[in-house]
């Protein structure tokens, strides 16, 4: 990452840490939802984005995060700094299994049985009555008295997430984010060059599964209480609409297409219950005028201005 985008990132964060004190505590709700969803977002991009592959049960992991954590809470009295560590841990085990299956697909394939088992996990979750609570959910997920106010789940939630977002970062530009990027261009000569595409994308899919565990668990104590829609298939599509608004390209790019999306949905479901139809016409004018998204938008802008002290490229020809 150039120093021009360090700075902006820089700026991004200073802005996060400071807004919260000038706005009511609605707005510190949509900021704290920003940064879960956020999270999940970047998450969802670990496979889509750098691995190539479109997943459409992203939100399984995202819920049993949530529910490990929330289980762990209500039933057990596990407090919330060790609930956390354990809802990464479950969804990366759980992806672990399911992702030995998904990862010998590419494609269409893939997508579909990402989208079969999170079905798979979402009616285990809807019909366990006795353990999850089945339809009803689970109620009473109370964050520690610290934590209790609005501000202070934010800080916590932006301290959290933060950490989580640079070690994906960290993963994403060390040689295997790299391998994972050789994979998502050409892995048939990936695999000619003699590296287990197989066994790199599994633990790509554990990874991301994880951090998206990690943003559901910090979901819980925020609405304290799950359901099991949670982990449906249109909860997948969350990531995927926040993906495609910021754009896959850029490792930044879920996390402003998490801004747009959630500050937008909290907007116009104050005036209509249209938004389905608003975030329908949203994309598709993304899609139609702006395929890299708001961060390829920006990347093309850049790369279109002329470095500082350069004279601006002569179009018209040398004169005679």
């Amino acid at each position: 990452m150039s120093v021009k985008k360090l700075a902006w990132v820089g700026l991004a964060f200073a802005a996060a840490l400071v807004l919260p004190m000038f706005v009511g505590e609605f707005w510190v709700l949509v900021l704290t939802e920003i940064l879960i969803l956020g999270l999940f977002a970047v998450s969802f991009n670990m496979i889509f984005g750098y691995m190539g592959q479109l997943s459409f049960g992203h939100a399984a992991f995202y819920g049993v995060g949530a529910y490990t954590t929330g289980l762990l809470m209500v039933k057990a009295g596990v407090p919330l700094g060790l609930s956390l560590p354990a809802s990464m841990i479950t969804a990366g085990a759980v992806a672990l299994v399911l992702g030995y299956f998904c990862i010998r697909l590419t494609g269409i394939y893939f997508a579909i049985l990402t989208m079969a088992f999170g079905q798979l996990i979402f009616y285990i979750i809807f019909q366990w009555y006795s353990f999850t609570g089945g339809d009803n959910g689970l109620q009473g997920i109370k964050p520690p008295a610290m934590l209790d106010g609005a501000w202070s789940y934010y800080y916590f939630a932006l301290l959290v997430v933060t950490a989580a977002v640079i070690m994906m970062w960290i993963i994403s530009e060390s040689p295997f984010g790299y391998t994972m990027r050789a994979i998502r261009d050409n892995t048939q000569r990936t695999r000619f060059v003699g590296i287990n595409t197989k066994k790199y994308m599994l633990i790509n899919f554990v990874v991301a599964a994880m951090f998206a565990g990690l943003a559901g668990g910090l979901w819980g104590p925020f609405n304290r209480s799950i359901a099991p829609d949670l982990c449906n298939w249109h909860q997948s599509g969350v990531p995927v609409f926040m993906t495609i608004i910021g754009g896959p390209t850029g490792f930044m790019g879920p996390l402003i297409g998490s801004v747009i999306y959630t500050f937008l949905m909290a907007f116009v479901t104050g005036f209509t219950e249209y938004w389905p139809l608003t975030i329908g016409i949203v994309i598709t004018l993304v899609v139609l005028f702006m395929p890299g998204g708001v961060w390829g938008l920006v990347e093309r802008y850049t790369a279109a201005l002329p470095a500082r002290g350069e004279p601006p490229a002569d179009s018209g020809g040398e004169a005679s």
